[in-house]
């Protein structure tokens, strides 16, 4: 049995991706900030005979990862998968470039969440993940995070200038790439997930993707093989440019 964390789980390409986890036979713990919110999320998942639980936990609370991490040591001893999937995007969008006038308390609370808030719960998790014969780390990051794209004229990206959200997901590569390298000799893989522009409330009705297809890339991420990668950047099974 493999037991998955999915952060920001209760609604969305979270909610999806704890689905199609699960029908694969794991364990997937669905976390959420309202823990109500996730127990209702959850209860169609288990009529349907999944492993689905709901946690309590708001990734810009500390507390909240110690006290995950020390019900995932009691329960199973063991974390397999973690899913950084939570996630905001503060800046206005659609939007012409406003850099200049982002303010630093936007770009706070929004590093706060897209960026710090999953490395200090992923630190805090590490141990437990280190305890897998196959442990999978994923951050949910996204094609605007790529600075080759954001410089490259003609790109799909290079007028979707959304300063905070772009820089804060940008970051979190850069994570994924150096906690790859440090767990190079281990088991465990580490990598970013672009979902796509996916029909959420973060990407509007006017995104092409339907939220069955935005899950894909966790999902495939989450249950590589032992010869998968690590410390890349994908969509779907294609690499993106960093």
């Amino acid at each position: 049995m493999s037991v998955a964390l999915i952060t920001g789980a209760n609604k969305g390409i979270g909610l999806e991706t704890a689905k199609q986890l699960a029908e694969t036979g794991v364990t997937v713990l669905l976390g959420a900030r309202d823990l109500a919110k996730g127990e209702a999320a959850a209860a169609p998942l288990k009529a349907a005979g999944l492993d689905v639980r709901a946690v309590k936990i708001d990734i810009d609370d500390a507390a909240d990862h110690v006290a995950v991490a020390a019900y995932i040591e009691k329960e199973f001893g063991v974390l397999d998968i973690l899913i950084n999937n939570a996630g905001v995007m503060l800046d206005n969008f659609p939007a012409p470039n406003q850099t200049s006038t982002t303010s630093r308390d936007l770009l706070q609370k929004t590093l706060d969440t897209n960026l710090l808030a999953p490395i200090a719960l992923t630190q805090t998790l590490l141990p437990l993940i280190r305890k897998s014969a196959a442990g999978r780390i994923v951050n949910l990051s996204s094609i605007l995070g790529s600075l080759t794209l954001h410089a490259t004229k003609g790109s799909p990206i290079y007028e979707a200038k959304t300063f905070a959200y772009d820089t804060s997901k940008a970051a979190l590569n850069s994570f994924t790439i150096h906690l790859a390298h440090e767990l190079a000799d281990t088991k465990i893989k580490v990598n970013s997930a672009h979902p796509g522009w996916v029909k959420t409330d973060m990407g509007t009705d006017a995104a092409p993707m339907e939220i069955p297809d935005g899950a894909k890339t966790s999902v495939w991420l989450a249950t590589l093989p032992e010869d998968g990668p690590s410390g890349g950047f994908f969509h779907m099974q294609d690499a993106l440019p960093w």
